[in-house]
């Protein structure tokens, strides 16, 4: 067979079309770019399986576990058709080139494209940090094959998660709710933010007191806080713990009588300078940006969420602008190294500069150093005026702060002093009291003149001493005071996580990867594991419950050191120390003493589902997660004031928007208090013997009817029916009747409804006659109030009592006129947030035909359903506006009609 006949052409494979049209501007004459748009295959849904694997060893995830746990890959049903041009393409090619992102993630499609390809023609594996001419080159300078450890790594993993979610997620819907999911990074970050909820739920607050006093010398006035009384240093919050006790010996421990009596004893007390302590300060600039990093730092000073950033920062990837943004390293290349200390020198002179560039490396668990840090790129920076026309609002800030912190990183300290000064006198009742104040004085700003990071919030933390200078005293100088108050405080429980603080501790922790962080955090907020409340991750009931679950029968799988080390066994994979299919079987099977995952599934025993979702609230009262939601419980018999029954088990629904830490004893007493009755019996239906009842649902109050199910003996009693050959059919269950229902109007209650207005609620929609023409008229309620409707052509009413009042004569004077478009008047927005930072409109939330939604009158975004309209801040509200411009607009894919078929001519 004769040899294919060299075209010259080479074919390039990528990830993604924008990456594609960048690096097709940096390779000569000859290159084809083609994009996979990511994995081309996957494993399906075990279901998807071909009949004959199905009852195998292959057939319980789509991996035989028998055989290595060797995967069963498919090609994705929206991938075919991309496999195929990318085949046609490969045909006219001499050589391809796959160069996808040099992760484990970009080394596992390079090596499926490799196995569905087949490729006849030489293969290359081509890695780049950064979209840029240079880095082309070196790229191409640089050729390799596929790394198999990394491939063996990415595959393990994948294979992991579908073990870990495939056995553990049943287990959730049986005990807990369905559709619920485990997984091995994502239920171990649900435990920390329920942990944190938990720490919250156990804190008791102290209260301790203190004094200030404004203090004035010569050279200018100062504030001063008390120190210390008869020389044991004063109590702060440090000092207590989460139980609000003393913990530290050796303190004076002031309550508000304490304090109060000591701040009239000084009023005219003489204070003197006993201390000026002043120390030289120093500060280093932070390391330049990893993926977490980055993540935490783009959630405190832009206010992006951790997918937000993520999506930013591959655009920007992708179109040349920074290096690559999943990495582990904080290093610099010495091209990046000169182009930042140039770059610092030109902007703030050469002083700035220290006289070695700074290295820097990693130290969080399980780094990897395979990549550089991320920052601008190119062998010579781009400043953000030079790039500002060319990005989004959003994509500018991004890189803006990720230059700012690339050059910063090689500038100079930030130095100072920072001076103490004690000072005291004696009050009136003999006590000793000694103030102090300290400020720190910036001479060299170092780095801080490009750049300064941003801190979370932590417990504790006392006024800042930072750039405040203090008056040019000395030792025995006599002080003037004013304004001395008694002042107090209370300890304040943990923080909840916010993005940014949960992604530092998760790094800390070694817990998953940083690229995986943002995914990860989207994805418990999506499955309803946690909401956010401002900025804060604040954990639902249901939370609790399968982490509890999780806690008690899978403690492995939700252990912060075990899934550490399983990190790091992950990671020894892709340097070749294992081999990905033995540690599967170690983890699947276990071995001797160490059991797997299968024996402790198999072995599960039986699981007291109430239990798993039940709190106690207090002695009395227990929360329990339900069907439709959490709701209170009270074991002690309540006499309802209205009857004098004794209810027993009596109920209260939890609102949506109170925090777990919320629900005090007190709180939860009030709510049970204040519940209005779930049902409420209003009487019987004259026409058809039915009870009519009232209920609070999960979608608000309404009535209904009980319909009685038929008894056996009537069911026995129908006529029978038989089969062709004689013999009697089984009696038919018979088809359970629809009840009537109709929601309460707004001036409605269940308390407060009669029989005969649950009547007219449930005979709706009412008819009122036809027009002319003989088309029915009928009038109803709905979602956006109540209207007429008459064929397709609906019109709006004044108000709900008018629907039992208005009459066909003023239904045909409505439809007299003409219908107005947006028909209702124009009704005002939910909420107003003020100019977004971007398109700089006004920012308001309305009330949609989906529900309520945020628009600055150019991007509209819905409401997310975790997310109550009590609770959505401007912060909130500008973040999902941004994260929906990060994704730009919808494509819609135009249909096209098929030409029309050419009529046959008859031959002649």
């Amino acid at each position: 067979m004769p040899s294919k006949a060299k075209t010259g052409k080479k074919l390039v494979i990528v990830e993604s079309p924008a990456k594609s049209k960048t690096i097709a501007k940096y390779l000569g004459e000859g290159f084809i770019v083609e994009a996979s748009i990511g994995h081309i295959r996957d494993l399906p849904q075990p279901s998807e399986l071909p009949a004959e694997l199905k009852k195998t060893s292959v057939g319980k995830f789509a991996v035989d576990i028998e055989h290595d746990f060797k995967p069963y890959y498919v090609v994705s049903p929206d991938k075919k058709k991309k496999v195929t041009e990318l085949k046609a393409a490969l045909k006219d090619a001499d050589e391809l080139y796959l160069a996808t992102d040099g992760d484990r993630e970009g080394e596992a499609i390079a090596w499926h494209l490799l196995e569905v390809l087949k490729p006849k023609v030489p293969v290359y594996r081509m890695t780049f940090g950064e979209i840029t001419k240079e880095a082309i080159q070196r790229a191409m300078g640089n050729l390799r094959d596929v790394d198999q450890d990394l491939v063996d790594a990415q595959e393990t993993r994948r294979v992991l998660d579908r073990l870990y979610g495939y056995e553990i997620s049943p287990v959730l819907w049986r005990k807990v709710a369905r559709g619920l999911s485990a997984g091995r990074v994502q239920s171990v970050v649900t435990r920390m933010v329920v942990d944190r909820e938990r720490e919250r739920m156990a804190f008791k607050a102290a209260s301790y007191w203190d004094l200030t006093g404004q203090f004035g010398a010569d050279s200018g006035s100062f504030k001063a806080k008390l120190a210390a009384v008869d020389g044991a240093k004063v109590a702060t919050g440090r000092d207590f713990n989460d139980n609000g006790e003393l913990t530290s010996r050796n303190v004076a421990h002031l309550n508000e009588e304490l304090a109060t009596s000591l701040a009239a004893g000084l009023q005219d007390a003489s204070f003197t300078v006993r201390s000026v302590d002043t120390k030289p300060y120093t500060r280093r600039p932070a390391a330049p940006f990893t993926t977490s990093t980055l993540q935490q730092e783009a959630g405190r000073k832009l206010r992006f969420s951790s997918k937000s950033t993520m999506q930013i920062a591959q655009r920007l990837y992708e179109n040349g602008y920074i290096t690559y943004m999943r990495t582990d390293s904080s290093a610099l290349s010495d091209e990046a190294i000169t182009a930042a200390r140039r770059q610092a020198s030109e902007l703030y002179g050469p002083e700035y500069i220290p006289q070695s560039p700074r290295v820097y490396s990693n130290k969080a668990a399980n780094a990897q150093e395979a990549h550089e840090a991320i920052r601008p790129a190119g062998d010579s920076f781009r400043t953000p005026a030079q790039v500002a026309k060319q990005l989004s609002g959003d994509e500018f800030r991004l890189y803006e702060l990720i230059w700012k912190r690339t050059v910063a990183s090689q500038m100079g300290d930030a130095k100072g002093s920072t001076a103490t000064i004690r000072l005291g006198a004696v009050a009136t009742d003999g006590r000793d009291a000694e103030f102090s104040a300290s400020g720190t004085v910036i001479t060299f700003p170092g780095f801080l003149a490009a750049y300064e990071e941003g801190k979370d919030e932590t417990r504790g933390d006392d006024d800042s001493d930072e750039a405040r200078r203090l008056p040019n005293v000395a030792k025995g100088d006599s002080l003037t005071a004013a304004d001395i108050q008694a002042v107090g405080h209370e300890t304040s429980p943990p923080p909840r996580y916010t993005e940014a603080s949960l992604t530092a501790e998760l790094e800390k922790k070694g817990i998953g990867r940083p690229s995986t962080y943002a995914s990860t955090i989207s994805t418990i907020q999506d499955r309803g594991y946690v909401r956010k409340q401002g900025s804060a991750l604040v954990p639902s009931w249901i939370a609790f419950s399968v982490i509890r679950l999780l806690e008690q029968h899978f403690s492995d799988y939700v252990d912060y050191e075990f899934t550490a080390d399983m990190e790091g066994d992950l990671d020894k994979i892709a340097n070749g120390q294992e081999a990905g299919a033995s540690w599967l079987r170690h983890f699947y099977f276990g071995e001797d003493s160490d059991p797997g995952l299968l024996s402790i599934v198999n072995n599960l025993g039986e699981i007291d589902a109430r239990e798993i979702n039940s709190i106690p609230i207090t002695d009395e009262i227990t929360l329990r997660v339900g069907k439709f939601g959490p709701y209170l419980e009270s074991s002690a018999a309540v006499v309802d004031p209205k009857t004098g029954e004794i209810v027993e088990s009596a109920r209260a629904n939890v609102p949506e928007d109170l925090a777990p830490d919320e629900l005090t004893a007190a709180k939860a007493r009030e709510l049970m208090e204040t519940a209005a009755p779930e049902e409420r019996v209003l009487g019987t239906d004259p026409h058809t013997g039915h009870t009519i009842v009232a209920k609070n649902g999960r979608y608000g109050a309404y009535v209904t009817e009980i319909i009685p199910e038929m008894t056996e003996e009537q069911i026995a009693a129908q006529p029978v029916e038989y089969y062709k050959n004689g013999k009697p059919k089984p009696p038919k269950k018979p088809v359970k009747a629809k009840p009537r229902t109709g929601s309460l109007f707004k001036s409605m209650t269940v308390e407060s409804v009669t029989l005969d207005e649950a009547l007219q609620l449930m005979s709706l929609p009412r008819v009122l006659g036809e027009d002319a023409e003989g088309n029915l008229i009928t009038v109803q309620n709905g979602r956006f109030g109540p209207y007429l409707k008459k064929g397709t052509d609906s019109r709006s009413i004044g108000s709900e009592e008018e629907i039992f009042t208005i009459t066909l004569d003023q239904a045909l004077e409505i439809y007299s006129q003409p219908k107005q478009r947006g028909a209702r008047a124009a009704v005002p927005p939910l909420a107003e947030f003020g100019p977004d930072p971007v398109s700089e409109k006004n920012i308001v939330v309305k009330e949609g035909r989906f529900g309520p939604y945020i628009t600055d009158g150019i991007t509209n975004i819905t409401v997310p359903r975790a997310t109550s309209l009590e609770e959505l801040t401007r912060e909130q509200a500008v973040e999902l506006l941004a994260e929906k411009r990060a994704k730009g607009p919808v494509k819609r894919t135009a249909t096209r009609k098929p030409p029309a078929k050419k009529k046959a001519t008859a031959r002649k």
